[in-house]
């Protein structure tokens, strides 16, 4: 009799758990089939696709393109915190942007959900879209991903989520010209052991299983692939470059990263890669003391000359009055910081060093 009783209630609370299912429009693992293919969004063609033609990136009539742009905070953050609109986009338009670096971090990736994240994708490429501006897709963690450490919980992923993350990414934007760059790793870095070890042939396979695993799904979006010291260096690929045709190289070149002279340093570790492939600076910035001035000699003023004499694409940190080095002041008026009013002008061509050229 017992027996029975308690089969009865396993059945009896199978079936109420299969009718919740259902009525909160959720299938059971064994009807729950693959992710629908997107439908093909009608203003995936209206920017020009960009193409990697020898180091240059190019529009369809061949003519090169040099990206300038700046990155905004998670969407996540922004959404949560009531600044996620059209209008936010619009003044980022205002400052000049041509591309638009969106930071997408595993923690909040998992904790919205990805079918839900997309939606504020979307959003973001259909405003982008509007605004005559490209996107950049990155995958915002620091560590070693080979050994699946990392410098804080924000950006705790695995190499599984990593390729199943440009796996979705790919599948839903394949086909879209807005989207112009995949950037597959944020900051790759060791953080002097503290993270463990990987060579540059791991990392250089991890990257090249991902570029193949994208471009099983799209094959027109390009990948940015990141060097050591937090996406600084790319010597490595001097004698071993990522065995895949048609994608860029990121540098994060921070003014701390070498003392001065910077020129020469900054030639040796990343700035040569350009004679050979597209280089974009994905990540870069400073603050400003109060006080301090910007003068020809200051970093900001050296390392625009230097990208934009070198033919290097860049796209500034950060769009965010709490995140730093911050591009604003105030979510309330939206004024600029002084490097936030620095890079403006850049964005615009008004520096100095820009009009001489």
């Amino acid at each position: 009799m017992k027996n029975r009783v308690r089969i009865l209630l396993v059945l009896l609370c199978t079936t109420f758990a299969f009718q919740n299912l259902e009525a909160q429009g959720a299938k059971p693992w064994f009807q729950d089939g693959s992710r629908q293919r997107p439908v093909q969004n009608p203003k995936a063609k209206v920017l020009p696709l960009i193409s990697v033609k020898g180091n240059k990136f190019v529009n369809p009539q061949g003519e090169t393109v040099l990206f300038k742009g700046l990155a905004i905070s998670d969407p996540d953050k922004l959404e949560k915190q009531g600044h996620w609109s059209k209008s936010h986009f619009e003044k980022i338009k205002e400052m000049g942007t041509m591309i638009v670096r969106i930071p997408v971090h595993p923690a909040a990736w998992r904790e919205r959900t990805p079918d839900k994240y997309l939606v504020l994708l979307d959003q973001a490429v259909e405003w982008c879209t509007d605004l005559g501006m490209y996107v950049l897709i990155d995958w915002h963690s620091i560590g070693n991903l080979g050994m699946e450490l990392f410098q804080n919980p924000m950006y705790n992923t695995s190499k599984q989520e990593t390729y199943q993350f440009w796996r979705t990414i790919a599948q839903h934007f394949k086909g879209n010209n807005t989207v112009a760059f995949y950037e597959l790793f944020n900051e790759p870095t060791v953080y002097r052991g503290q993270l463990g070890t990987i060579s540059w042939g791991e990392w250089k396979t991890i990257n090249e299983n991902i570029i193949n695993l994208i471009r099983a799904y799209d094959t027109e979006t390009i990948p940015l692939v990141a060097g050591f010291d937090w996406a600084y260096d790319l010597t490595p690929i001097i004698n071993e470059p990522i065995n895949a045709e048609g994608i860029g190289y990121v540098s994060h070149p921070y003014d701390n990263k070498r003392k001065q002279p910077w020129e020469p340093k900054w030639e040796e570790n990343f700035g040569f890669a350009a004679d050979k492939y597209p280089v974009v600076v994905t990540e870069f910035g400073f603050g400003l003391r109060p006080g301090q001035t910007i003068d020809a000699d200051h970093y900001g003023n050296r390392i625009i000359s230097y990208l934009e004499g070198r033919g290097i694409s860049w796209i500034c940190w950060v769009y965010d009055p709490e995140w730093g080095p911050s591009l604003l002041k105030s979510w309330d008026t939206y004024e600029l910081t002084g490097s936030g009013e620095f890079f403006r002008k850049a964005l615009h061509g008004e520096l100095e060093s820009q009009k001489k050229k």
